[in-house]
């Protein structure tokens, strides 16, 4: 099997190694098993992670592996350049866990996955996107704010004028964000920008607390 080491990748401090060790104590077989690290996604501003144990010999060949200390590490391959220079410690704060460090941050195409590239590239600072982010300041997010919802504008193609939005808070993950996005958002945007031909949601549903719509796998 062909490997990359990881320690360049990630790194584990002293504490947090210990915190590893002992879960590895007491999995049956825990000699055969590594710490598996990787990208599952992006939350917020930031990537979401992925932290198991699971067997080395079931790592794909393009996977980095190697060892911190007696921690056996695999890294799938498309998590490698998410996670190089990343640090896994262990916070005490809250009652203890391990939080891993991370001087990599997603790209706005990973942040915004339904919006094509040429278009967020525009940015929102043309004066249909202006007024439409006025819109949902105003009108919609004051109305939203009751459950805990938010929604901002991340694209608009104000050549198509088609608008790309993302719920967040209460709104993220819930059974009634489409209906909140088509008679809610959608309605109050086409009403004050009547040459708005679309509205799209681009939210990650799946990652929100509680949320209504399930990963895909």
């Amino acid at each position: 099997m062909t490997t990359v080491e990881t320690s360049d990748i990630l790194t584990l401090t002293d504490e947090a190694r210990n915190v590893v060790l002992d879960a590895l104590g007491n999995e049956d077989n825990g000699e055969g098993l590594a710490l598996w690290v990787e990208v599952t996604g992006t939350r917020g501003a930031g990537y979401a992670y992925d932290l198991y144990f699971s067997d080395r010999a079931d790592a794909p060949q393009d996977s980095a592996i190697g060892v911190d200390g007696e921690v056996t590490i695999v890294i799938p391959a498309n998590s490698i350049d998410r996670l190089r220079g990343s640090r896994l410690e262990f916070a005490s704060d809250g009652g203890g866990g391990l939080v891993l460090v991370n001087p990599n941050i997603p790209t706005p195409e990973e942040v915004n996955p339904g919006v094509p590239a040429d278009i967020l590239a525009l940015g929102i600072e043309g004066p249909m996107a202006l007024f439409a982010v006025s819109v949902l300041e105003e009108q919609v997010n004051p109305s939203i704010a009751s459950h805990g919802g938010h929604c901002d504008l991340v694209a608009l193609d104000e050549e198509q004028k088609v608008a790309y939005v993302k719920m967040s808070g209460g709104c993220q993950g819930c059974a009634m964000s489409r209906l909140t996005l088509t008679q809610g958002i959608e309605a109050t945007l086409r009403d004050a920008i009547p040459e708005l031909t679309g509205v799209i949601d681009v939210t990650d549903h799946a990652s929100g607390v509680n949320p209504f719509y399930a990963n895909e796998q």
